[in-house]
């Protein structure tokens, strides 16, 4: 059974070439919204707090400030609407979950940029 869902899903479900990011990356991502008959673009500007799953399961989790209140949102890298994802920094952390980014303020929250 688990092969068989496997199967249809590599076969059905349209890959998308993205970037690739991990955790501490600033990254824009671009996706369709649609209001009755009308669709527009709409971006999301924010750092990687996580990548889980893998394959078509996988999501990403952006967080990003709005005033002075956190916002964290969840894309699966298989939904539909997303258009693109640009990379803005990559960021030099050591983990792959950085949770504790939510409680850091001012110039803590600050992530280091990757040498390249």
């Amino acid at each position: 059974m688990a092969d068989l869902l496997k199967f249809v899903q590599n076969e059905f479900v349209a890959k998308k070439d993205f970037p690739e990011f991990g955790a501490g990356d600033t990254i824009t991502v671009f996706y369709e919204i649609k209001e009755g008959e009308k669709t527009r673009t709409q971006f999301f500007k924010g750092v990687v707090i996580q990548r889980r799953g893998s394959g078509n399961t996988e999501t990403f989790t952006i967080r990003k400030m709005s005033g002075s209140v956190g916002v964290e949102r969840i894309f699966p890298v298989n939904l539909p609407a997303l258009q693109k994802i640009e990379i803005n920094k990559k960021g030099a952390v050591r983990r792959a979950r950085i949770f504790y980014f939510r409680q850091l303020t001012g110039k803590k929250a600050k992530i280091k940029d990757k040498r390249r």
